[in-house]
């Protein structure tokens, strides 16, 4: 049975697709369980003068940092793979930048998007509830 190549490709877009979206919840989680391990911390901010929206840049970059770290880390072994894979086939390696970019970016903006949420609920913190749950 041939198989024709466009439904592979298909199906690895919709494999990256869904380990997208594994990635972004895991990566809302771990922000929303920093957001409520850190309340006291962001309440000592708040009552020394950090805006709410320098609350919410905080926990925002950290999880932009936090999700490039892994795209970076992913889109590495990605293209190691491809090199050892292709290597033992005898085949010449190709990884498009656009390959390469593309995964770095799509970790970007799901980063961006899964901190959104805990940004918002750390920024919302008033100052005096977060401290005295500390």
């Amino acid at each position: 049975m041939v198989v024709p190549s466009g439904a592979f490709n298909a199906l690895f877009l919709g494999l990256g697709a869904v380990a997208l979206l594994v990635g972004g919840v895991g990566i809302a989680n771990v922000m929303v369980i920093s957001v409520l391990e850190r309340r006291s911390e962001i309440g000592l901010r708040r009552a020394l003068g950090a805006t709410s929206v320098h609350i919410g840049v905080q926990f925002l970059t950290e999880s932009i940092l936090l999700s490039a770290l892994g795209g970076l880390a992913g889109v590495a072994i990605g293209a190691l793979i491809t090199v050892a894979y292709a290597s033992v086939q005898g085949w010449s390696t190709v990884v498009p930048p656009v390959a390469v970019s593309g995964g770095i970016a799509a970790a970007i903006l799901t980063g961006a998007v899964a901190g959104l949420y805990p940004a918002l609920r750390a920024a919302r913190l008033s100052p005096t509830d977060a401290l005295r749950t500390a």
